[in-house]
């Protein structure tokens, strides 16, 4: 199993103040791994609704979580391409953008 990223600052400090909503947090997590998918393919599921969502957080908590799982950064790319058709170029290139913040280019 692989360690998770520790969540940011203000998700830590949100939960500390409401642990009923960081109690039910968990519980949906738990729920949703319930069924045929592994970690890896769930997670790209769940990165992808993010994308869809253009929720920039939760873009970069599923790419560091993929990261952890071990999931190459091509295959995290690939995921973005994949949404260019759904949510247009200029949604792609902005969340494209959000991957390179967590996974920098190999030339930086």
């Amino acid at each position: 199993m692989a360690t998770l990223p520790e969540p940011p600052a203000a998700f830590r400090e949100f939960i500390t103040r409401y642990p009923d909503l960081g109690h039910a947090w968990e519980l949906m997590g738990q729920a949703g791994k319930d069924g045929p998918l592994d970690d890896s393919t769930a997670r790209l599921v769940k990165l992808g609704i993010a994308i869809w969502a253009m929720r920039e957080g939760a873009v970069h908590s599923g790419v560091r979580k993929a990261v952890a799982l071990g999931i190459e950064p091509a295959a995290i790319e690939q995921v973005v391409a994949l949404a260019a058709g759904t949510i247009g170029l200029p949604s792609a290139v902005a969340i494209f953008s959000w991957v390179r913040d967590v996974i920098p280019r190999e030339e930086d």
